[in-house]
């Protein structure tokens, strides 16, 4: 019984980490890589406090490092490696 309650709260985890880097990667998506302008600041919050709601080091380091991004094509590798951690995060529950 203990262990049928221990692998239901893992798979309850799993699926709420889940939920949030697929909503944080819709709304990425959404509001950076389909933006035709600035990204505004309240936007830029959002992503900020979702990164951290993940509570995940990976994801945050590299989202640092997109936000720190010098030039376009530092930020294109960075955004790249960012939504490859994302979706290697993703766990099949």
């Amino acid at each position: 019984m203990k262990k049928e309650l221990y692998n239901e709260q893992l798979r309850v985890k799993t699926q709420t980490m889940n939920e949030k880097i697929l909503d944080f990667n819709k709304y990425f998506i959404d509001k950076v890589l389909k933006a035709e302008g600035e990204i505004d600041f309240e936007t830029r919050l959002k992503l900020e406090t979702a990164v951290r709601n993940l509570n995940d080091n990976d994801i945050l380091a590299l989202w640092q490092k997109f936000v720190e991004s010098k030039d376009e094509i530092s930020a294109q590798k960075n955004v790249q490696n960012l939504l490859e951690i994302l979706a290697t995060k993703i766990k099949v529950t």
